[in-house]
């Protein structure tokens, strides 16, 4: 088995205007991102309603998150926080340089798949 370290924040991609995801990891229980976000905000309208529970950690920049309802909330470097399965959300905006890590907990159903 080979062991490799890598660094989160190494090869970084160039600015696209859109969220740039990477899988760290993935397994039948988890799956681990990378998500670099440049100045981003969603699509007017557009809500994440995901089947599977997120944590996620702001690593560098900062973000605000927009929950259904309204709820807003603002995140710095070292922020974390759990986000429930069909908890709707949005990024309402993003640093111009913020890198996020997020764990998605797969739901037994997935698991199965």
């Amino acid at each position: 088995m080979a062991v490799c370290v890598e660094n989160i924040f190494a090869d970084l991609p160039p600015s696209s205007g859109q969220e740039q995801f990477l899988t760290l990891f993935d397994n039948e229980a988890v799956r681990i991102e990378r998500i670099v976000s440049q100045s981003h905000s969603s699509p007017i309208g557009f809500w994440y309603d995901q089947l599977e529970s997120e944590w996620v950690i702001v690593l560098r920049g900062y973000a605000t998150l927009e929950f259904e309802g309204g709820k807003l909330i603002t995140m710095k470097e070292g922020d974390h926080l759990a986000i429930p399965s069909h908890a709707k959300h949005r990024i309402s905006q993003t640093g111009p340089d913020t890198i996020w890590l997020a764990v998605h907990v797969k739901t037994q159903l997935q698991a199965r798949k």
